[in-house]
């Protein structure tokens, strides 16, 4: 399957198609994920109705891929990227046949609920830097930020359908019926990815390969590599920094309507429609456009629209005006999280570009719940709107240093990025 050396253009057959069923087989095993995951949610939120019941699956959803992320980066620079996306998803789908059995077995529902949604945490915990790095492997790079693009508004559409398909078959069959979709979704994935994507081969770092062949060791070489590396340490914190003022729009917004517009589940429903939809769009946008030649400036027009949003929402008292904010809020994401990733792609070592996604993942799966426990309690005593104008404001500020840093305006710039400059 693999050619050694060999670049998209000559893996026997064109670049796009072999994207095309790499992007088209990931979005079949994501949406029956996705299905799984709404119905596991909706079901212990009907079931228990428990606070306490969410955060432990919320937590069983979050932990096991941060403690996973490290060492999956490094089997992301060691070993076959094809191999280990397709043994994650291998893995996924065995853990949702095994809870189907058990739940028409009426063995331990909650239990095997919590086993399942943690062994899927795991799953993208190792999956996601294989993921991530593979695509630059198939791709040429001055495409990258157009597929990428692509791939975000069809994870976006998918976002859109599956709350839809999920509620129906919930209604229409047993719950273990949905794990099944999951194992067959997986099975369509991991066959298009194993017997008709044509990856090539990664050249070897000799500098890291000496660093000795045990994880610790080589986990110390990746994070290294990021310390030596200014763009990456100034785009890591910046990215912190937005994901965490970021989490009041993304958590508090259905709490916030709510509060100020009425408890309707139709307002719920259409925040997240509009959101999803604006996600769509932008994903679609950026894979017709291409986005900015300078990567750094998409990321600050990202953080002004985003930023200038948030403050309107907590401002307005008009609902159409908030759904229409939260529709330009979701087109600004795909604007901000593509260049980010084509970045690191793009200018990042090959034989390093696992680990180094492996320690974003982690920073995005720890922001999350800090967030969580940050804004949560405080919106118990803070206005939602008030901290939405304040963070909307941080987020439009972070424009100033993402147009003002050389080394990542440098990076963004460059077509084949500062790892060959380094």
């Amino acid at each position: 399957m693999d050619d050694n050396g060999s670049t998209p253009a000559d893996i026997g057959q064109p670049w796009k198609l072999n994207a095309g069923l790499f992007v088209g087989g990931q979005a079949v095993t994501t949406f029956g994920s996705m299905l799984v995951q709404y119905a596991i949610l909706w079901h212990v939120t009907l079931k228990t109705q428990s606070g306490a019941m969410m955060t432990l699956f919320t937590l069983a959803g979050f932990l096991p891929m941060l403690v996973t992320s490290p060492f999956a980066g490094v089997w992301a620079d060691r070993w076959n990227r094809k191999l280990i996306i397709n043994l994650a998803d291998s893995a996924v789908a065995l853990a949702s046949l095994a809870a189907a059995a058990f739940l028409w077995a009426g063995v331990g529902e909650m239990a095997i609920l919590l086993v399942c949604a943690a062994i899927r945490a795991f799953g993208m915990g190792v999956q996601s830097p294989a993921s991530g790095a593979l695509l630059p492997q198939i791709v040429p790079q001055d495409k990258l930020t157009r597929v990428s693009g692509i791939q975000g508004s069809i994870s976006s559409a998918l976002g859109l359908a599956a709350p839809a398909v999920s509620g129906a078959l919930m209604a229409a069959a047993p719950l273990p019926a949905l794990f099944l979709v999951d194992v067959a979704t997986a099975a369509v994935g991991i066959g298009v990815l194993f017997f008709m994507v044509r990856v090539p081969d990664v050249p070897v770092n000799k500098d890291i390969e000496k660093g000795g062949t045990r994880y610790f060791s080589e986990m110390r070489e990746g994070f290294r590599y990021v310390v030596k590396h200014p763009f990456i340490l100034q785009l890591f914190g910046l990215a912190t920094v937005f994901m965490l003022l970021v989490s009041p729009a993304a958590l508090l917004t259905p709490l916030q309507v709510t509060r100020d517009f009425g408890a309707e589940v139709w307002r719920l429903t259409a925040i997240e429609i509009t959101f999803a939809t604006g996600m769509t769009l932008g994903g679609l946008a950026l894979g017709v456009w291409g986005g900015f030649k300078n990567r750094a400036l998409s990321l600050a027009v990202a953080s002004v629209v985003f930023g200038g949003c948030a403050v309107a929402l907590g401002v307005t008292t008009n609902f159409v005006v908030y759904l229409a904010l939260m529709a330009v809020m979701g087109v600004a994401m795909p604007l901000y999280n593509t260049p980010s990733t084509v970045i690191i792609q793009t200018s990042v070592d090959p034989a390093v570009l696992g680990r180094v996604f492996s320690f974003f993942m982690m920073i995005s799966g720890a922001i999350t719940p800090l967030g969580m426990v940050v804004f949560g309690p405080m919106s118990d005593f803070v206005a939602i709107d008030t901290l939405l104008v304040v963070t909307g404001i941080g987020i439009a500020l972070l424009a100033a240093p993402l147009l003002l840093s050389k080394s990542l305006r440098a990076v963004a710039y460059a077509p084949t990025g500062a790892a060959k400059q380094a």
